[in-house]
């Protein structure tokens, strides 16, 4: 599996989404990720635009549902033809077997389908005295990320800081793909468990999500390059 950097599309239309990849040359196609934001404003036409243009798309929706009707969206998902879609692992083994089920087409193929741990927002004092989750973050990721191994998923979003021990608990195949990045010189912005694209690279994560520190750069373009430099070397 060749990792990448991925950029999250974090516009509000499809103006400004398109205005930025429309800064990168004709043949280079970054991996990019739409969110919420420019999911529910523009829709599934907005994906298959941007995949029409050559661009690799992970669908970052956070499914968490109970099993039925996330079986069912992830259906209606597969025919978008993206490359990685996810949701939450905390809605449990079953609805994340009857995601994986529904995210298989008749032909057996699937995009990569990977569960949100813990979001990289979340710290421990918000695990422990909001969620009511009294066993370390570490502890929770690993165990929500063995949940998804065991229903057949392929991999899991996580903080940087637990890629490796990821690794370690689920294997070496099993992917991490992890936001949270930042360089060196960038604001922290609202994420709490952030690492730089050097250090991430030298911690187990398969794909790094990297927003404003390239969509919000003076030259996002040379941001992205930097990112991929610092990334995979």
């Amino acid at each position: 599996m060749q990792k990448d950097v991925i950029i999250a599309l974090d516009f509000p239309g499809r103006k400004e989404a398109l205005a930025f990849l429309d800064q990168f040359p004709a043949g280079e196609k970054p991996f990019v990720k739409i969110g919420m934001e420019l999911f529910y404003a523009e829709g599934p036409d907005m994906v298959r635009e941007i995949k029409a243009r050559g661009h690799r798309i992970f669908l970052d929706l956070k499914l968490h549902d109970i099993p039925n009707t996330v079986r069912r969206a992830m259906a209606v998902l597969s025919r978008l033809d993206v490359d990685m879609v996810n949701l939450h692992a905390a809605g449990a083994s079953e609805m994340m077997k009857g995601a994986l089920e529904g995210l298989t087409r008749p032909d057996g193929t699937r995009p990569i389908l990977i569960a949100v741990t813990q979001l990289t927002s979340t710290d421990e004092s918000a695990l422990k005295n909001e969620l009511l989750i009294d066993v370390p973050m570490a502890e929770t990721v690993m165990r929500y990320a063995k949940n998804a191994a065991d229903s057949g998923l392929d991999g899991v979003v996580c903080s940087p800081l637990e890629a490796a021990a990821v690794k370690e608990c689920c294997g070496a195949g099993f992917i991490t793909v992890t936001p949270g990045i930042r360089f060196a010189d960038s604001e922290a912005g609202d994420q709490k468990r952030i690492m730089t694209p050097e250090r991430a690279a030298r911690s187990g994560c398969d794909f790094i999500v990297v927003g404003r520190p390239i969509t919000k750069a003076s030259d996002p373009v040379a941001a992205y390059r930097r990112a991929v430099a610092d990334f995979l070397g």
